[in-house]
């Protein structure tokens, strides 16, 4: 298994899509999961400590395991199978240790509020895992294009 982090969630142009983006901490490779809006926001609210009036579903799924003294361990995305992914979230009672299979976003958005590390599996990194430059000359000449494509009635 290979450590990952979370990036943040971000909007995949032209078509509005939700994306988490999952980093390796010891490597260069990225994993981003498209996910759906619902999603998308609680994992973005959670990263960003923003206050809501009731618990969202994930805030719920947080309390119900604390209140059972269930502690989460950890998640992990196990597989890519035909376009999507799979995710397991570890718990554990006592010595017990609990396993439950999860779309990669719920876990993930637990995650976030139960503070606990994301994993994938190495096949998956494999297969889905991209590398994307991330240096000044690259953003210089995103830069570029998007002077060279932009007009005043863009900001209006």
């Amino acid at each position: 298994m290979i450590e990952l982090e979370l990036v943040g969630v971000r909007v995949e142009l032209p078509h509005n899509q939700p994306i988490v983006l999952l980093k390796e901490r010891a490597g260069e490779r990225f994993l981003p999961i498209w996910i759906g809006a619902v999603e998308a926001t609680s994992i973005a609210f959670a990263l960003q400590g923003v206050p809501v009036a009731r618990p969202m579903t994930h805030d719920l799924m947080r309390d119900l395991l604390q209140g059972l003294a269930i502690a989460v361990d950890r998640i992990v995305v196990t597989e890519l199978r035909e376009g999507t992914f799979y995710a397991e979230i570890h718990m554990n009672k006592g010595d017990d240790e609990v396993v439950v299979s999860s779309r990669p976003s719920d876990a993930i958005a637990l995650a976030v509020r139960a503070t606990v590390p994301i994993y994938a599996e190495e096949g998956v990194l494999n297969e889905a895992g991209i590398e994307i430059e991330d240096d000044e000359e690259s953003e210089v000449e995103q830069f570029k294009e998007f002077l060279d494509s932009v007009s005043p009635e863009d900001f209006k």
